[in-house]
């Protein structure tokens, strides 16, 4: 009895090594010739199914060494038939991960290289990777025999509670939904809250969507805060942007002297100046207009986008600045005269 449990034993651990190894072998085989057709291509779908086929077909192969062993084996029929349904179902689930996680990566493809109205968030993948898991489990329950109609009913009725329950969580779900579809913003965007908070969108999640801010801090804002708040978009309807610099001039200038230098080097910036644009032309103002100390002009000009504003203002500031000082123009300061009322 001994020496047949051991030369059971013996059978079935040389047939799985052997027919693991052999599917090893066809695996390596298979993979390298599809990474030479996906090099043709121009596409990029079928590197990412490679990438993601590359570590669970080596679970597969040995799954189904077990398998054959498994079924050759002289072992007790009740015992081979649960261990190939725990085999089934550990097949079945890594099928299920491994086309959630496909199907994630190639809906972010698409979303970005068809520009299709739907955004490339955490949100939309996890939306994606949850219905093929769904469908994945609908599927280990029917290879189990469960029927799930008393399980849809039971979710049904508990579904109320859960909803009472987390309705906070719910309502940030359903906000960030409202997000993507109604597009008050997108990915990349630079937007300012009426609360104060702005930074760029870096993602829109289930819970909360992410602000990176031009210091490279990370705000985090729940999805029905958001949806609720006041947006400054500054990305929309496009990225390049109007900027104003106020200018103060002695009395003694030529308000025409001072226009032609001011538009001059804005033109001559735009040409050295990272952001600053030389369409639409810059235009100079003369508003407010008559000072207190002096003659007040706003100099306008675009930008390439929000976050240009600040290094294209303190190099546009130092050249004209300069430039002032080449043509004898006066920057005044506050002064007041005061006259002391003698009543002797």
């Amino acid at each position: 009895m001994k020496e047949q449990i051991i030369y059971s034993l013996s059978l079935f651990t040389a047939i799985f090594i052997a027919s693991s190894t052999v599917l090893l072998i066809i695996r390596k085989i298979i993979l390298k010739m599809l990474h030479r057709w996906a090099q043709k291509t121009d596409t990029k779908v079928d590197d990412i199914f490679l990438e993601s086929l590359k570590t669970p077909s080596i679970f597969w192969c040995i799954a189904i060494g077990l398998y054959i062993a498994i079924g050759t084996s002289k072992l007790a029929p009740q015992h081979i038939s649960y261990s190939l349904t725990a085999l089934n179902l550990l097949i079945i689930l890594s099928l299920t991960l491994t086309l959630s996680n496909l199907s994630g990566k190639i809906a972010a493809y698409y979303i970005k290289k068809i520009e299709i109205p739907i955004p490339e968030t955490g949100l939309t993948q996890i939306i994606i990777k949850s219905l093929i898991i769904t469908i994945g489990i609908l599927i280990l329950l029917s290879h189990l025999g469960i029927s799930i109609a008393p399980i849809i009913t039971a979710l049904g009725v508990g579904g109320l509670a859960v909803s009472l329950a987390l309705q906070d969580t719910l309502s940030n779900l359903f906000a960030g939904l409202l997000i993507i579809i109604e597009k008050p913003v997108k990915l990349e965007d630079y937007v300012k809250l009426g609360s104060g908070e702005e930074g760029h969108i870096a993602d829109i999640g289930w819970r909360t969507t992410r602000l990176v801010s031009l210091q490279n801090n990370t705000i985090l804002i729940p999805n029905n805060k958001l949806s609720q708040s006041i947006i400054t978009n500054f990305n929309m309807p496009e990225k390049n942007m109007a900027v104003s610099i106020p200018i103060g001039v002695g009395y003694n200038s030529d308000p025409e002297k001072v226009e032609k230098i001011l538009i001059e080097e804005t033109v001559k910036g735009a040409k050295d100046i990272q952001g600053l644009l030389s369409e639409p032309k810059p235009n100079v103002k003369f508003i407010p207009g008559f000072g207190d100390s002096s003659l007040n002009f706003t100099l306008t000009f675009q930008i390439a986008e929000h976050k240009d504003q600040h290094p294209v203002q303190h190099e546009l500031r130092k050249r004209i600045f300069k430039r002032f000082k080449e043509e004898g123009i006066e920057i005044p300061f506050p002064t007041r005269t005061i006259y002391l009322k003698d009543e002797r």
